[in-house]
């Protein structure tokens, strides 16, 4: 009777882990140790030729912005392009996107949460060109380029690492997203 009742009761056991990595769904965000803060995007929608309906949903998204990637402590701004299943999305805040290389310099594959799935992640591939000892920062209320060593020591000084999963910077003056503290 006891070996019946650890028997159901391993089965349930992995009957529930199962569920959960099927409720979680895609990949696995401790296998993306750089991090992507993305400014801006422009988006374009394409659909598949064949489709006479328009409304339709897209069959993928593709378009262009800017960025910064948090790799090794270090701020590095990027311009780039991308084709994507799923809509791109601006971060908010200071938070940003778990990433990791697909193509040194060139390709990072950024993991992003499944419209209307947030529990789901979706992956997009980010086609990058690196802006060497410049990252991107708002400043009001635009976008600009600032020295990578300038926005370095504020992350310093604000205790700010992505990485290290400290995305809320010590309130101060106006950081590289924006203000720290309302105004």
């Amino acid at each position: 009777m006891r070996r019946i009742f650890m028997f159901a009761l391993s089965g349930i056991v992995v009957s529930l882990a199962l569920a959960t990595a099927v409720m979680a769904g895609g990949p696995d965000p401790a296998n993306y140790p750089l991090r992507v803060y993305i400014f801006k995007y422009v988006s374009l929608s394409r659909h598949n030729r064949e489709s006479k309906n328009s409304s339709d949903a897209p069959d993928y998204v593709d378009g262009h912005g800017l960025a910064d990637l948090f790799e090794n402590g270090e701020p590095r701004g990027f311009i780039f392009s991308y084709s994507c299943i799923d809509s791109l999305r601006n971060s908010g805040g200071y938070a940003t996107f778990p990433a990791r290389w697909k193509k040194k310099e060139k390709t990072l594959e950024v993991l992003l949460p499944e419209v209307g799935k947030p529990w789901n992640n979706v992956t997009c591939d980010l086609r990058t060109e690196m802006r060497p000892g410049l990252a991107f920062f708002l400043r009001d209320d635009s976008i600009a380029e600032e020295s990578a060593a300038v926005f370095k020591d504020w992350m310093v000084k604000h205790q700010y690492d992505p990485e290290k999963g400290k995305d809320d910077p010590l309130a101060g003056d106006d950081g590289p997203m924006g203000p720290t503290e309302p105004r």
